[in-house]
């Protein structure tokens, strides 16, 4: 593993695993600025894309997981090989992950929010971690710009959250922001606003994505709020010739965002 020093830590009153333990609350997270990364597969995105990763502990009964040696020996961050009662202390899954990581959060210019063709998904009061999680991958998958989580959204660092964008998080921008400023700024920028809404005038196949638009998607059983509404250019909805009354917000996302993908990228 290059010229990394490993540390060993076989105790779970150890001042660090203290520290890293505190980082699955989400106040400690918040005066921290950093959060946990568990697995294998997060651990080997965050160090691709070069996310500020700066400690991966791994098990020591375990050792190193193979894909991410040549990882760790080029990204200079600190090694740390622990107890498996360390990493279940750590961790929030039932099972111990054999690696987590300590991540500083990034800070994201919003100014990346509002380019002349952006399309940018922006989550309003929605609360499953795992809805969430699977949006930013949706957002990542077609290539949007940015994914924007207002207030009364699950925390973005919440593991369980974190672990559902497997690994999406660390490719696109994706920030926490208040829309009360956020979609203002968005009009004057001359974005579309386009909101889910069952009075809707168009369907997500007839409305035109190919200008500078924002996706605002709503809370899980209410939908937009009041105040966002307001601010709403266009309602659309995505039409159902079966039985079923809705789709949950991540498979409507997913739906509405690959139409979107489609007009900008394979209309012929």
């Amino acid at each position: 593993m290059g010229n990394n020093r490993i540390l060993t830590i076989n105790s779970v009153q150890n001042e660090k695993v203290k520290t890293y333990a505190s980082l699955l609350e989400k106040k400690h997270r918040d005066r921290s600025g950093k959060f946990l990364i568990e697995g294998v597969h997060l651990v080997q995105e965050a160090l691709m894309a070069a996310a500020a990763v700066e400690t991966v502990v791994f098990d020591a009964e375990r050792g190193m997981p193979s894909e991410l040696e040549h990882l760790i020996a080029d990204s200079g961050c600190e090694l740390v090989e622990a107890s498996p009662q360390v990493m279940a202390k750590c961790t929030a899954t039932d099972t111990p992950p054999p690696v987590f990581g300590v991540v500083a959060k990034k800070d994201v210019d919003s100014g990346t929010l509002y380019g002349a063709s952006s399309l940018v998904v922006v989550l309003d009061g929605v609360r499953d971690p795992g809805n969430v999680g699977t949006i930013i991958r949706s957002a990542d998958a077609v290539g949007a710009d940015a994914v924007v989580l207002g207030k009364g959204c699950v925390d973005l660092y919440n593991p369980k959250t974190v672990r559902s964008t497997m690994g999406s998080l660390f490719h696109l921008p994706v920030m926490e922001g208040d829309l009360a400023q956020l979609l203002p700024a968005a009009k004057e920028h001359g974005i579309r606003l386009a909101g889910t809404s069952l009075q809707a005038e168009d369907t997500c196949y007839s409305y035109d994505w190919r200008g500078a638009t924002w996706l605002l998607l709503g809370n899980e059983s209410s939908g937009l709020s009041e105040e966002t509404l307001a601010q709403v250019d266009d309602r659309i909805i995505i039409p159902m010739h079966g039985r079923s009354e809705s789709l949950n917000v991540a498979m409507a996302a997913t739906v509405v965002l690959y139409e979107a993908l489609r007009q900008r990228r394979y209309s012929f």
